[in-house]
């Protein structure tokens, strides 16, 4: 059965090829991305609809969840795949921590922002999120905007352990509602990712290096693109979190804290 799908990140990367693979599927796919230009080229190549969006600043991500909601009243799938891996500590327009910001908060508002549309859908709910939560993060829920002994993997390693316990809260809360949460590392991406960091990643995507270490865009977005067509409690488990289209069998110790969870979530919401 077709659905409709929206996804963040679509212009370039895992994001672009799932889009591809979806709409060759008979989907009706969303595109949401931060560059005009990259994103209209995928929209114009399959013949889809797109937003624009910039995750730095939740005044755009406000706007695109009440655009989305004029034209889609009801939701499939969301995936929220935008975020990625910055240089030098830096605050954005609304005084939060980039990495923290792009990676977990903004995607926390939007998710929320278009609730009424993902629960008329019974949707399912996709959070990109990375092996990195597990090898970079230090997580301290009392320091959220990453002010103390920032370094560029740090936070990022924190942002995509948020999205695991973002995962594992919103079933919690609306799992009884019909949402399906579930996170997934798609592996090293040979993409754009990794541009605007000054840490060793960007030597690893952005040289000869990435031959011997990083897989393909197309293989990136196999779990995204399974996770879609995928049947909640048959394809998946609901607030979960995967690698290689299995529940991951080492994780950090945090995503086995509902209470971190709760907790995590609560003063997201309080920052939006």
């Amino acid at each position: 059965m077709a659905k409709t799908i929206i996804i963040t990140g679509a212009s370039d990367g895992i994001g672009a090829a799932a889009a591809r693979q979806l709409h060759r599927d008979g989907h009706t796919v969303v595109l949401v991305g931060r560059s005009a230009e990259k994103t209209r080229a995928i929209a114009e190549e399959l013949a889809a609809r797109y937003f624009l969006a910039d995750f730095a600043d939740l005044s755009q991500v406000r706007a695109l969840a009440a655009d989305l909601l004029a034209e889609y009243r009801s939701i499939d799938v969301l995936a929220n795949n935008a975020g990625g891996i910055m240089g030098e500590r830096a605050l954005t327009v609304d005084g939060y921590e980039q990495t923290f910001q792009v990676n977990h908060l903004a995607p926390f508002l939007l998710t929320n922002l278009l609730m009424p549309a993902l629960v008329a859908g019974g949707a399912t709910v996709i959070q990109t999120a990375s092996l990195a939560a597990r090898a970079f993060s230090r997580f301290d829920i009392t320091d959220l905007q990453n002010a103390k002994q920032y370094a560029p993997q740090r936070a990022y390693g924190n942002g995509k352990l948020a999205n695991i316990l973002f995962t594992i809260e919103l079933q919690r809360r609306y799992g009884g509602q019909g949402i399906s949460a579930v996170a997934f590392h798609p592996g090293v991406v040979a993409s754009s990712f990794a541009s605007d960091t000054t840490h060793i990643m960007r030597l690893i995507y952005h040289s000869p290096l990435k031959r011997l270490f990083t897989i393909s865009a197309e293989k990136g977005a196999d779990q995204l693109v399974w996770l879609a067509e995928g049947e909640p409690r048959s394809t998946f488990e609901p607030g979960a979190y995967y690698e290689s289209r299995a529940i991951a069998a080492k994780v950090s110790p945090e995503v086995h804290d509902p209470e971190l969870a709760r907790e995590l979530w609560e003063q997201s919401a309080a920052l939006v």
